[in-house]
This record gives C-alpha cells, structure tokens and sequence, in this order.
C-alpha cells in the first residue's frame, strides 16, 4: 500500500464475539490513513494452538527478506514439533517442575531455529485439526513414564517422534531450494544470523542498557532482553518500520479494547498518561501479562491524528482488516512486554546498552 490510503471499518454489532479474543463487539467506524505498510506474507491461523510466539516471529523474519528482495514462507507446524519434543525432554530431566505447554516468547522461536533449522511453509503445514494441545498432554505423560522407567532420553525421543509423526506427519529431512539442497539447520542459517535480531523490553526493576533475564513464566528458555526507557523502545519500533523493517512485538491483550474481531487494540481509558510508573505497577501486581505476539509491519493515523501500529495477527483474516489489528501507540506503551528488532534497524548495540550503571529514574540514556 502506498501513502494516503483511507481504510473504513464498518463493525457489526453481535450479541456475542465468536471470535479467538472472546470479546464484546460494538457497532463503531473506525478510519485510518495509512502512513507505512511493508509487504508481507499471507496471514496464517494458529487455530488451537498457542503458538503466536511462532507465527509472529516467523513472520517477521519472512518480511524482512521480502525487504532484502527474497521470498520465503516459513512452516509453524515444523518449529512447533520441535519445541514439543525439546519440552518433553525438560520434563524428563526437571521432572514435574517443568511442564510441557505450548507457549513461548519471541526469542524462542529464535533459539529453535537455531538448533533445529527451518521447513518451508510448503514442504511441511499443518495437518488439518492437530490438536497441540492434546499433544503437549501426551508429550508430559511420555515424559513421566519414561522417567518412572528410566527408559533415557534416547528411547523418550524415540517415543515422541512417532507420536508427532502419527499426529502431524513425517518432517522432510531435506529442503530443496533453487536447486540446492540444505539440511533443515543448514537452511536456517541461510536465513537467520545470530545477532541479526535485539530483544528489547522495558523496566524500572533493572538498570537502563542492562541485559537480563525477564521475569516472566513463558520464559523457560532464560532468554535475555536489553531494558530500554518505554519511550525509546516505541521509537525504536517506529523507526524500524519507516525504514522498512518489520517489528515483533509480545504483550498484554487482557483489556477489553483488544478486539481481533473489530481489528483494533486500544486501551479502555485512552485519555489516560502512560507512565514508566504505571508500566512497572501493573507488571508488579501482574495486570501486565505475557499474552500474545504479532508482527508489526505499518503505521497509520486516525481522524484525530493519533499514532497506530498495523499488526498482523496469527488468528485468520476474519475481520475488517483481513487479518491486522491496528494498535494505539499508547496500548503498545502500556501493554508490550518485549518487543524483537532487527539489529540492522538499530543504533549500535552500544548505544542501546549505553550508561549501565545508570538508574532507570535517568530518562536520557537512550538517544
């Protein structure tokens, strides 16, 4: 899309929202002028799962090579077997202080392409009515048999690989890609660096520019994330996107204003400040909460002039927008617990980290 197109919502009003978010509809018009809109591949739906860390992330990475003029559609379902498998071994050697869910962060997409590579969207999609949940069940009690037994990793992984086969069918142990022929791992590679992507978050219990562990359930893999001021990491985000790359974000959509069904996040009281305060208050009483990822990849303007973030969800194209969700700034301010960037979109990472022995109540570190 291109500057100045005007995007009408007309919302039906319903009794009952049957959609994934379960939130009352209304019967508003929303109007957007559309500032920046990056291509992107075709909205996907993660059906049961609760594999938006996946979707997002995925997306992201495929955007960005639609930047670099290449094209590439990346299999959920492939990461999703193997972040299954990885889980049940946790299990195995946690026992039941670790269980097996399908849940995640952005960073550990990541981590999984890494260590088990990429399939391409065609090579290997879902089967139709895979039930991940019921598979993360099976994945536990697998795990728990095993470990009564002390049967070892090796037969466990046995055991779940033909469980994941029987459900979701046999992964190809190869990718053909314009004539040329990569392991999964090898493939991966061919995509994804390691450092080309920064997690960012934004916190008054560290230190601006330290990097730390967040403290947040989903976050099993112990993945790190550098603290920004909340200001800085919504211009950051902004940034990327008129330069053409692609945000993932990860937050809060608990308020009644996140409606997937009506394509729009909003807060309920938009008239209200956003604070790094009020953010570290609600993190602490937990009404801030690690819900949901999306890929940012436009920015749009209301009639009032105030600042949007085009999403693209991971539930279908059932709504006004095919499929986005268009994002107050102040909603992405209140309710974002990290957000992935591309590093080329970044300053430098010492820039980023900048004064680390500075106390958050410094609103200056950050450029």
């Amino acid at each position: 899309m291109r500057h100045g197109i005007i995007i009408t919502a007309l919302c039906i009003l319903l009794a009952a929202c049957s959609g994934n978010d379960g939130k009352q509809e209304d019967n508003s018009t929303d109007t957007y002028e559309v500032e920046v809109m990056l291509p992107t591949t075709p909205v996907k739906d993660q059906g049961n799962s609760q594999m938006c860390w996946i979707y997002a992330m995925l997306a992201t990475i495929e955007t960005e090579h639609i930047r670099q003029g290449d094209s590439i559609d990346l299999s959920a379902a492939y990461l999703a077997r193997h972040a299954l498998a990885q889980q049940a071994t946790y299990r195995y050697s946690k026992g039941k202080n670790h269980n097996v869910a399908t849940r995640g962060m952005l960073t550990g997409t990541l981590s999984l392409l890494q260590q088990y590579g990429a399939m391409p969207y065609t090579s290997y999609r879902p089967t139709d009515g895979t039930d991940y949940r019921n598979l993360a069940r099976q994945m536990m009690r697998t795990a728990d048999s095993s470990k009564a037994h002390k049967t070892g990793l090796q037969k466990l992984q046995q055991k779940t690989n033909d469980i994941l086969n029987e459900a979701m069918g046999y992964a190809p142990d190869w990718v053909f890609m314009l004539g040329c022929r990569y392991t999964p791992v090898e493939f991966a590679h061919s995509i994804l660096q390691r450092g080309e992507y920064a997690a960012l978050t934004s916190f008054t219990h560290h230190p601006w520019g330290s990097i730390f562990e967040l403290e947040v359930p989903d976050n099993f893999l112990h993945d790190t994330f550098i603290n920004v001021p909340v200001d800085s990491l919504a211009k950051y985000a902004e940034n990327a996107i008129r330069q053409g790359h692609p945000v993932a974000w990860e937050g809060d959509i608990t308020e009644k204003g996140f409606n997937h069904k009506l394509g729009k996040a909003m807060l309920d009281n938009e008239s209200q400040t956003v604070t790094q305060q009020s953010r570290q208050h609600d993190f602490d009483s937990e009404t801030l909460t690690d819900d949901h990822c999306m890929e940012i990849v436009g920015l749009a303007h209301d009639k009032k002039g105030n600042k949007f973030f085009v999403c693209k969800n991971s539930w279908g194209k059932d709504n006004p927008y095919g499929g986005f969700v268009y994002m107050s700034e102040k909603y992405l301010k209140a309710k974002t617990i990290a957000v992935v960037i591309p590093t080329a979109a970044l300053p430098t990472m010492a820039q980023i980290k900048g004064k680390r022995t500075q106390q958050p109540t410094d609103p200056d570190i950050i450029p």
